[in-house]
């Protein structure tokens, strides 16, 4: 996702009533649920110049959040975007520009978008995720084995981050032997300002043309598998273009591994922070119960989701949001973090409460732009912290919250690292839910 980094500085001092909260900080990273807060309240529809220079809509309220990804009078073609916002600075991806890695789902509008989402849709069936299962199941338990005798662990960069690019690599068909360097990609793309200079790009370069050589490969060997399925589509009069697969194939991987990334990240850091309702999910999983964790899961989306603002839309037409304007080519950004703490909807928005029934929360989306991978996303978060609370029940943080980093870009929340430590071996045998 876009690379602008937090700008480094401290808070104003508050004045009474209240200035408007400094946003796009090291510190607003780390907690920027009090800063939502205040634009809730003050300014639902706020704009706001982001790191990267571009000024955009910052849309915090639920009810609001809710019309705007919906309405489509908001584009998501960037070719909407004003040209004088252009001047300013970028939206998008990083690199898809010079990479012809524009045409994905996160990009485009109807009737593009339904064509493309159409022949996807078939990857994430509840049938094709079912039989994902015992995948899913296999590595979870690969990946704990590979820590569990040592009695501590980083659980982004030995779980939660390979755990979904292994797992879509084998949807989309990447051979065993070409993984872990997709792992090492993709890696350099989510650290964003955190690797060497013009990493991102590289990384990019080498994804393009490592797809567009995969799919000239698979059209002399199909298999069972995503991008083959998308060649047979092209074949059979689909007219999707060698351009728009390896976008495709680009987008689910980059936006789907890190959206799963954040949220086991996420999850499992609430979870440690929050140790009745820890307890009280691991006592259900030693009951053999699974209900309360498909709840838990929903809850952990909406309380700090993978998600904290919903790609880019352009206005198309003049629009009212929130009683403020919008003009034709102004950029816009739902606030999902925001919007799933409106005390307006949910009750006790800033208490994690697992059996939360009534949470309709927004952290996949709404509408035609629903993520397409929550089936494969929610059963790769549930086995994951299924696994780990069963193999590893005295599981605890190694550092201090304060000590904690969250990564700098503006459309994902994650940790870079999540220490954790444990009783060495952990219980040795691998999970079943």
């Amino acid at each position: 996702m876009p690379t602008s980094g937090y700008r480094q500085g401290v808070h104003s001092p508050q004045s009474h009533p209240p200035a408007a909260p400094e946003l796009f900080t090291w510190e607003f990273a780390a907690d920027p649920y009090p800063a939502y807060a205040w634009l809730r309240e003050h300014a639902p529809v706020h704009r706001a110049t982001l790191p990267s220079g571009v000024e955009a809509w910052l849309v915090t309220r639920y009810a609001d959040a809710r019309v705007a990804l919906a309405d489509a009078r908001l584009s998501k073609n960037p070719g909407n975007h004003s040209a004088q916002a252009h001047r300013t600075g970028r939206v998008g991806i990083p690199g898809e520009r010079s990479a012809d890695l524009m045409t994905h789902l996160l990009n485009i509008d109807p009737p593009d978008h339904t064509r493309l989402r159409r022949l996807v849709s078939k990857a994430f069936t509840p049938r094709r995720v079912a039989l994902f299962e015992p995948r899913v199941r296999e590595l979870t338990d690969r990946l704990i084995d590979g820590f569990a005798e040592r009695g501590e662990a980083d659980l982004i960069h030995e779980f939660a981050f390979p755990l979904p690019i292994y797992a879509i690599c084998d949807l989309l068909g990447v051979p065993a032997e070409d993984q872990d360097d997709f792992r090492d990609w993709a890696g350099m793309m989510i650290r964003h300002g955190g690797g060497p200079r013009g990493g991102v790009g590289r990384a990019v370069k080498k994804m393009r043309t490592y797809l567009a050589e995969l799919i000239h490969r698979k059209r002399a060997d199909l298999g069972d598998d995503l991008i083959s399925d998308l060649i047979r589509a092209s074949d059979h009069g689909e007219h999707l273009t060698e351009n728009e697969a390896a976008a495709m194939a680009f987008i689910l991987l980059f936006a789907g591994f890190e959206t799963t990334v954040n949220l086991i990240g996420n999850g499992l850091y609430a979870l440690l922070t929050h140790p009745e309702q820890r307890a009280q999910l691991q006592d259900s999983l030693d009951r053999g119960e699974t209900a309360l964790l498909a709840t838990a899961v929903e809850e952990l989306l909406r309380f700090d989701g993978p998600v904290e603002l919903a790609t880019w839309r352009f206005a198309t037409s003049p629009i009212t949001l929130g009683g403020q304007d919008i003009a034709v080519g102004d950029p816009v950004l739902v606030v999902l973090a925001a919007a799933d703490r409106d005390p307006s909807r949910f009750d006790q928005p800033d208490l994690l409460d697992l059996t939360r029934s009534d949470n309709p929360h927004l952290g996949f989306g709404l509408g035609i732009h629903y993520c397409i991978g929550a089936p494969l996303a929610r059963l790769e978060a549930q086995y994951a912290l299924a696994a780990l609370l069963r193999r590893l029940p005295d599981l605890r943080l190694a550092a201090a919250p304060s000590d904690l980093r969250w990564r700098g870009g503006l459309i994902m929340r994650g940790l870079r690292q999540l220490p954790v430590s444990f009783g060495e071996g952990g219980d040795g045998g691998s999970d079943h839910m």
